[in-house]
């Protein structure tokens, strides 16, 4: 595997950073000065200090369980529509950028894939894979869209107990893997963000009046995700135990338990939901 990688790394060198259009894209995605010096500390960053994640999650699950309760006005389709539209499209947007900007910040950046998989002990976040983590963990803050639009919807039997650990649990997952520069943090952006690119996929053609025949794909791709989680998870703790220590260990504890939850939480959704011929859509 570390010699597919290393030919991988030198053909992109040699031939991609040669094309016009993927060396600029190189630039706006990972060379940009902003980008390339990207530095996560404590307290310094918008969103970075511990008393912004209690808050954030804290008023997500407060304001949803009020809504929840309040008698609303549904807003009628004409503006959900475009509303829902937009949500979707930008979310696709982001998502194909993360996945874009991770890549190419692995190929170009990464000096082996042992680093990528098991990042140095007291690995200092910064730099191009940082930024991008920093990204993503912005992104699950504006995930909390998702619930809005649910409640603005009248669709309040959707809002369930997955639905509510997942939004509110990934947020705090991913502070801790920032702040303590965790090893599967590149790997968790890219399947996550590829699995939203999908997701998001589906969710605009919904609300541009197509309903696909697919929603039990999304699924299965969100299942097959958190199997593969497990399997990098095992290689980190290999390297670990083997090698001289991977960063971010204890917060690979806080993954493996939260993964574990949620793959039990969509097990039990996908045979509630898809155990018929009948597919019944529900947002996740």
């Amino acid at each position: 595997m570390e010699f597919i990688f290393s030919t991988i790394k030198h053909w992109s060198e040699d031939h991609l950073k040669s094309n016009p259009f993927f060396s600029k894209l190189e630039y706006l995605l990972v060379s940009q000065p902003k980008i390339l010096n990207f530095s996560w500390k404590q307290g310094h960053n918008f969103g970075s200090s511990p008393f912004f994640v209690v808050s954030v999650v804290f008023s997500y699950l407060s304001l949803t369980f009020l809504l929840s309760l309040t008698p609303l006005p549904s807003a009628g389709p004409h503006l959900l529509r475009p509303i829902k539209v937009l949500h979707s499209l930008l979310l696709l947007s982001f998502s194909s950028l993360m996945v874009l900007g991770c890549c190419l910040s692995i190929l170009f950046h990464a000096p082996t894939l042992h680093y990528i998989i098991c990042l140095p002990i007291n690995t200092y976040p910064k730099g191009p894979l940082f930024f991008w983590a920093y990204v993503f963990y912005m992104s699950k803050i504006y995930e909390f869209m998702d619930t809005l639009l649910i409640i603005l919807s009248n669709s309040r039997r959707r809002l369930t107990f997955l639905h509510l650990y997942h939004h509110a649990t990934v947020v705090i997952m991913c502070y801790i893997s920032l702040n303590t520069s965790q090893s599967m943090f590149p790997a968790v952006i890219i399947t996550n963000a590829s699995v939203h690119v999908i997701m998001y996929y589906y969710y605009l053609l919904c609300a541009l009046g197509s309903r696909p025949s697919w929603k039990k794909r999304v699924t299965d791709c969100q299942i097959t995700q958190f199997f593969a989680s497990f399997g990098i998870m095992v290689v980190i703790f290999y390297y670990h135990l083997t090698g001289e220590g991977c960063s971010g260990i204890w917060s690979w504890c806080f993954d493996a338990v939260f993964i574990s939850t949620l793959l039990v939480l969509f097990l039990d959704f996908h045979s509630k939901n898809y155990s018929s011929n009948t597919t019944k859509v529900k947002d996740t």
